[in-house]
């Protein structure tokens, strides 16, 4: 188990599906940015108010160099990648694939929704990929259907 950085997309996938609680199960230590935080707590796209329930304050951390990344990506992005660096962090959680692009050019070990899911049901933490992968679908989370078909097919799992 690790330590990593969560950025607010993973977070929101995450929330949809009533699973971020893997974030403890499959990661020794989760910290998250302030400015995913800021981000969380503008996000109008679905109700995160039980979500939030979970505690995900008390790892909100500030970051303390100046945030260089910012003519690049966005703010949340940004802070998160710089906070992994901070943090000297073993993984970044990220979505976006242009943000995940430039993360990875700079040596950041990415891993997205899709692939902590992956993951948990490795590790028997969940039973089953396509119902999560169905709400996410519902639920306006972009993610490619022949990509998440794949995955269905190659552990045992009927494709949409």
């Amino acid at each position: 188990m690790k330590k990593v950085v969560v950025d607010t997309g993973v977070i929101i996938s995450l929330a949809v599906i009533n699973q971020l609680e893997l974030l403890e199960k499959l990661f020794d230590e989760f910290y998250i940015a302030n400015a995913v935080w800021e981000e969380l707590n503008k996000y109008e796209g679905i109700s995160l108010a039980n979500s939030l329930n979970f505690d995900l304050k008390s790892h909100v951390r500030n970051i303390t160099s100046l945030n260089h990344l910012l003519v690049v990506m966005d703010y949340g992005e940004s802070e998160s990648v710089i906070l992994f660096e901070e943090l000297n962090a073993d993984f970044l959680l990220i979505d976006d694939s242009k943000a995940r692009s430039i993360a990875e050019s700079l040596n950041v070990n990415c891993i997205g929704s899709i692939g902590l899911l992956i993951k948990a049901k490795e590790k028997a933490l969940i039973y089953e990929l396509k119902k999560y992968f169905k709400i996410w679908l519902e639920n306006n989370r972009y993610f490619s259907l022949k990509l998440l078909n794949d995955i269905l097919i190659h552990f045992g799992e009927i494709p949409f």
